[in-house]
């Protein structure tokens, strides 16, 4: 009778965590607010503080051809800050167009662009060692929107009040095209 009460208890148990093999598994879905990141400047960056906000997060590059929509980012920034805030996340990861360190990085952006936007430390957006925002933005079973690569420097995503992906755009889109335009006005 003792065996048979375990067995019933390890029964029940089994049933109530197994998953169904077709059913869509939301549990391993994330929003934006979840997680966190380094700045440029060493200090912690909680996600969860944009709640509320819409969000451009845009891998970054100091000697990228496209490096230039750094200004429309931040015109970005100063114009709609209010509804809207812009993340860089310098990365190598594309030809090496980010050599520099974290306060090179820092210095180009405020020098040359009077960058005053979020920069994140420098991360792996691609393959091995990506970091746990990238995870989140290019995996469907994270972000609940679909998967992704980042194909360059300067791709953005979108990202909605509630920290869920809406959208990515490619790396030639400019910042003030009128889709991310019509996004950040809507």
């Amino acid at each position: 009778m003792k065996n048979f009460a375990l067995f019933l208890v390890f029964l029940v148990a089994a049933c109530t965590t197994a998953q169904k093999p077709n059913s869509k598994n939301t549990s391993a879905m994330q929003t934006l607010h979840q997680l966190s990141a380094t700045d440029i400047n060493g200090r912690p960056f909680d996600f969860s503080s944009l709640k509320g906000k819409k969000v451009i997060i845009v891998n970054t590059a100091s000697e990228c051809g496209l490096t230039p929509q750094y200004e429309q980012l931040q015109q970005l920034h100063l114009k709609y800050g209010e509804k809207v805030t812009v993340i860089g996340f310098p990365s190598n990861d594309f030809a090496g167009q980010e050599p520099g360190s974290e306060q090179e990085i820092a210095q180009f952006c405020s020098k040359n662009y009077g960058v005053t936007f979020p920069l994140m430390s420098k991360v792996t957006v691609k393959g091995e060692g990506m970091h746990p925002v990238y995870e989140f933005l290019t995996q469907k079973s994270k972000n609940g929107l679909q998967d992704s690569e980042v194909s360059w420097n300067f791709q953005k995503y979108l990202v909605d009040e509630q920290g869920k992906l809406v959208k990515v755009v490619s790396p030639r889109t400019l910042p003030d095209d009128a889709e991310i335009m019509s996004w950040i006005k809507g």
